[in-house]
């Protein structure tokens, strides 16, 4: 089938009179479909139609069914245009990762793509497909790195370094730090808050995170003191429109995943980092923090909102290796081995 001929604009509406309740149903689900998927096909997007087979209905279960976010759906988007334009000259499954290395993707980029395609021939498998591919589709391994933690003395820095002359900015900058810091959310979980996720009497905010799970975060005293203070006196300053909003951005609007990184990158040259500390740094020293102060990992992964416990226990390995150097510097053996080798 071409793929001009995947999908296509629904025929004129019968009229009224002559349209049954059910014809009537299916119309509009057609027409739901489509426009909940739009963004695949839109201009700005500027991505051409696909031609492999079910893939629109793989992309509404994405986001229907398995409630994925937009920027998870166009990477699933990406990784799959990727495996079709291989298939345009080869069906060889071997020299797909010859393909992805002359691409110059890592081996964790290589095992994204190669989970995509599996998550999609999977619902092709379950739609009665035969689908040989998937037996042939193996993940590279991957190293697995210790995460790039922010430490206390890294965020009092940053935290120095987010004030302005304007006073409801520096409030709304200082948050926007503790948000990240004292929640250890993800930078799409931060602009997404919205007031009424926020419950002042028991201190505590209701973030939704993958899949649109909800998971409750309690709050220090500090940030709820901060929290308290931004609302009743930064925000109604910031904004220009009306929004739900908890966060506002310098044009009066909520901010977009690039103005936290634009904001985060700028405090980092003020505050004399080589590099822009970016949004995750603050969920895993957040993490970090917690682990080395006793909190339980199981605490921990709710906090987060990890779908796994082996997610969490990477931090176990970060504690670890900093106990290890603490050890090496301070404990009585170590220097009695500096004496033993001089």
């Amino acid at each position: 089938m071409h793929s001009s001929q995947l999908i296509k604009a629904p025929d004129p509406p019968l009229p009224r009179r002559s349209r049954s309740p059910l014809g009537s149903a299916i119309f509009f689900a057609f027409r739901t479909c489509v426009q909940s998927l739009a963004f695949l096909n839109s201009s700005e997007s500027n991505l051409p139609l696909m031609a492999l087979e079910l893939w629109v209905e793989f992309f509404e279960d994405l986001e229907q069914i398995r409630g994925r976010s937009r920027n998870t759906i166009m990477a699933y988007r990406r990784d799959l245009e990727l495996y079709e334009e291989y298939t345009n000259s080869s069906r060889d499954i071997p020299g797909f990762y010859i393909f992805m290395k002359k691409r110059q993707l890592s081996a964790r980029s290589q095992a994204r793509v190669i989970s995509s395609l599996r998550t999609y021939f999977k619902f092709i498998e379950s739609h009665g497909k035969q689908v040989p591919e998937l037996r042939e589709l193996k993940a590279p391994k991957v190293k697995v790195g210790l995460p790039k933690v922010l430490t206390p003395e890294e965020f009092r820095r940053l935290y120095i370094a987010c004030e302005t002359d304007d006073a409801s900015r520096t409030s709304r900058n200082r948050l926007t730090l503790l948000l990240l810091y004292g929640l250890g959310c993800r930078v799409s979980e931060l602009i997404s808050l919205n007031l009424q996720d926020y419950h002042e009497t028991d201190s505590w905010l209701a973030v939704v995170g993958k899949g649109n799970k909800e998971r409750a975060v309690p709050l220090t005293e500090l940030l709820n003191t901060e929290l308290k203070a931004y609302l009743a006196n930064a925000r109604p300053h910031l904004m220009r429109e009306k929004t739900t909003s908890i966060l506002i951005n310098d044009r009066g609007h909520r901010p977009s995943r690039v103005d936290i990184w634009r904001w985060l990158a700028a405090w980092s040259v003020r505050a004399g980092f080589d590099e822009p500390v970016s949004p995750h740094r603050f969920r895993h020293g957040c993490a970090t923090a917690l682990l080395e102060a006793g909190a339980d990992l199981r605490s921990i992964q709710m906090l987060l909102g990890h779908a796994s416990i082996q997610t969490t226990q990477i931090y176990t390995t970060v504690t670890t290796k900093n106990l290890t150097e603490t050890i090496d510097q301070h404990h009585p053996l170590s220097r009695l081995k500096d004496d033993v080798t001089t």
